[in-house]
């Protein structure tokens, strides 16, 4: 295995027309490298081809061409190798109700393979926080729970790639927090590669340390997730003036607007404005400053400024 987890290249993927719908190409030439031991995005708007990417991966769909490598091993050459090097939680919750969490971990890890004496369901359990609800019947969990069992069949043959497919979504903070908790550890003891799909983009923000966008099926943008984040070029200057005061006048390229608390916006590009300038303007009209902050852009602008451009390109 290379310094890659993965490596796709020339993914394409077509639907095959079905009644009145023409055929849908749904992964256009997709090229896309996932280092081993990083924490990965991949995001894009619902239908751009996250989920087709997701099962191509997972085995579960078959790809027109191209190639995909998992874990040093080719999946047209070595099928079952590479099926076992990587694990997916899904996000539809399908668990098996009169099934309690033990013996679905049990039966998941003997669909992969793994020996009895080889299996690791109780540290699997803990790690997800069902030791006491091991014997219980999947039907009395609750959603936190299922979703928590389906990280652990996930987990059970040990993969060295874990994709998580919108892991918290519909998931209270508590939650949230516990299953962030458990995949940086897997991922910082382990050396586990994480590939997760989210809308949560202050997550993928927080978590990732690359991020991939894919829209229309086009891999559209590739890069470290603060490389991405500093694309946009804007910066927002917010100034509470100390007392009345009308919006100044500001140097050409700055955009003004007054907030409903009274605040003043000034947006401008930092390649271009110095920040000085701005406040030199503010200092000129006469205006006494209470307080000033500052707005940085962060992955949502990005993500929405790509997306809608390629979604007007095409």
């Amino acid at each position: 295995m290379g310094e890659n987890a993965i490596e796709i290249e020339g993914l394409t993927k077509t639907y095959a027309a079905s009644g009145s719908q023409p055929p849908k190409e749904a992964l256009k030439a997709v090229d896309l490298n996932i280092p081993a031991g990083s924490i990965f995005g991949l995001l894009g708007p619902n239908g751009a081809g996250k989920s087709t990417l997701i099962n191509i991966l997972a085995g579960l769909v078959l790809k027109t061409s191209g190639r995909v490598q998992i874990w040093g091993f080719d999946q047209d050459v070595n099928p079952r190798q590479s099926r076992a090097s990587i694990g997916v939680m899904p996000q539809e919750l399908n668990i098996d109700p009169f099934f309690t969490p033990r013996a679905a971990l049990e039966v998941q890890a003997g669909l992969y393979g793994v020996p009895k004496s080889q299996r690791v369901t109780d540290k699997v359990l803990k790690a997800i926080g069902l030791e006491d609800k091991a014997d219980a019947y999947a039907r009395n969990l609750s959603g936190g729970m299922r979703r928590r069992l389906l990280l652990g069949k996930a987990l059970v043959h040990r993969p060295q790639v874990l994709v998580l497919d919108e892991p918290t979504a519909g998931v209270d903070i508590e939650l949230r927090q516990m299953l962030w908790a458990n995949i940086r550890r897997l991922n910082e003891e382990q050396g586990t590669t994480i590939i997760l799909t989210t809308h949560y983009l202050e997550e993928a923000e927080q978590m990732c340390d690359e991020i991939a966008i894919i829209n229309h099926g086009e891999l559209i943008a590739r890069d470290s997730t603060a490389a991405l984040v500093g694309r946009m070029d804007a910066k927002t200057l917010v100034i509470h003036p100390d007392g009345d005061a009308t919006l100044p006048e500001m140097p050409a390229g700055v955009e003004s607007c007054q907030r409903r608390d009274g605040a003043f916006c000034f947006t401008y590009r930092r390649g271009e404005i110095a920040t000085g300038a701005v406040l030199e303007a503010v200092r000129k009209a006469g205006i006494v400053i209470r307080d000033v902050a500052t707005e940085e852009p962060d992955l949502e602008d990005v993500f929405v400024a790509l997306t809608s451009d390629k979604g007007k390109a095409a």
